[in-house]
């Protein structure tokens, strides 16, 4: 197992390298890349990060500790005839069981950009579903994304699709308006439409999941803005098809100005919920409800400018939208910039579970490296 898990590895990045080269060497000399004074193909841009995590769960007979490879990912990114930009990008983590998971293609897409206002996306991607959702996984800064996130926003989520990383197979619209003279938007909106499967597979049933907002900047730094989601997550047994309906709303608002990050976001979600992770099993979950939703805030604020931050969270997630079901994390922590390729990121967390009979705690580590 190790030894496929090895293989898959390096196939999986052969691969990314592989698309970069064919994409490189497309690029003709430069008395033939220019026509009319315009390049055809930019030089393709090798970028990535690494995220080693150590962490320790102190439960009442149940302590657990560990290293782990939280993430890690490399990606090519260039431009075509100048208006449309490209992307690969490839993962791998050290806590997947299957080959399924991991290595795998999170990232494969191109968008035309040729104008600000109406940019046009296709392939696979992030969902355009709350502020927290596309970002970075160092840059946002906690020993993982907010429950409602991971729960609501299509990575582990509720209604057990596999693991997806906020991301699916469609296309998107989406702008900037009515800039201000400093070249600031005051207004952003997107909206997509997708197979509602997550990454890497085909629509199961022939319907499209349509996913959008919008949000508007008053100030430099600070975004308020909704978001909607209506579609649906199916299996297939055989020849049946069990198709759950999912309706899901956000409100976000967040400031960030150099070290300063604030951030709150709000997820409802109505639907059903698969009951195991099986995908050939379409067994719905009844015990866990129709309905869900979370909150979250959180804080991360300079102590030496640049190089420490302290930071806090309030994480709030209720399975069925009661309190008798709901997990709450109160988390505290520094992150420690070394370089600017290379952070350290602390923290402790309280962990508030309703299912449980007393609380635990989490302690976590990670060494965070760009490239």
């Amino acid at each position: 197992m190790k030894a496929r898990k090895f293989r898959g590895i390096i196939v999986s990045y052969s691969l990314i390298s592989a698309c970069a080269l064919a994409i490189g060497s497309l690029v003709p000399q430069q008395s033939m890349a220019q026509a009319k004074g315009d390049e055809v193909f930019s030089k393709p841009k090798f970028s990535g990060y690494m995220m080693g995590q150590y962490q320790a769960t102190i439960k009442d007979g149940d302590n657990s500790n560990g290293f782990n490879l939280r993430i890690a990912r490399m990606s090519v990114t260039g431009r075509v005839m100048k208006d449309f930009e490209y992307k690969i990008q490839g993962q791998i983590n050290g806590n997947t069981s299957t080959m399924g998971e991991s290595p795998r293609i999170v990232d494969l897409y191109t968008e035309w950009q040729k104008y600000p206002f109406a940019k046009v996306k296709v392939g696979q991607f992030k969902r355009p579903f709350t502020f927290e959702n596309p970002m970075n996984p160092i840059d946002q800064g906690f020993m993982g994304y907010s429950q409602n996130i991971s729960k609501l926003a299509g990575f582990s989520d509720r209604h057990l699709n596999h693991s997806s990383n906020g991301r699916d197979i469609g296309i998107q619209l989406q702008g900037d308006l009515f800039k201000t003279e400093s070249g600031r938007s005051l207004l952003h909106y997107q909206v997509g439409v997708f197979n509602g499967q997550g990454i890497n597979v085909k629509d199961v049933d022939n319907k499209k999941d349509i996913i959008g907002g919008a949000w508007v900047s008053p100030i430099k730094g600070l975004r308020i803005g909704a978001f909607g989601w209506t579609g649906s997550y199916a299996r297939k047994d055989g020849a049946k098809i069990v198709s759950l309906n999912q309706h899901r709303y956000a409100f976000s608002v967040e400031y960030k100005n150099a070290d300063w990050q604030l951030r709150s976001e709000y997820i409802h979600s109505t639907g059903a919920a698969f009951k195991a992770s099986d995908e050939n099993d379409p067994t719905i979950n009844e015990g866990v409800g129709t309905k869900a939703d979370g909150v979250y805030a959180l804080c991360i604020a300079p102590i030496i400018k640049g190089k420490l931050r302290g930071k806090a969270r309030y994480d709030l997630y209720r399975k069925s939208a009661d309190w008798t079901s709901s997990r709450t994390q109160y988390e505290v922590g520094l992150n420690w910039l070394l370089h600017k390729n290379l952070e350290i990121q602390s923290e402790y967390a309280l962990i508030n579970d309703r299912s449980l009979a007393k609380n635990y705690s989490v302690i976590d580590v990670e060494v965070c490296v760009r490239f």
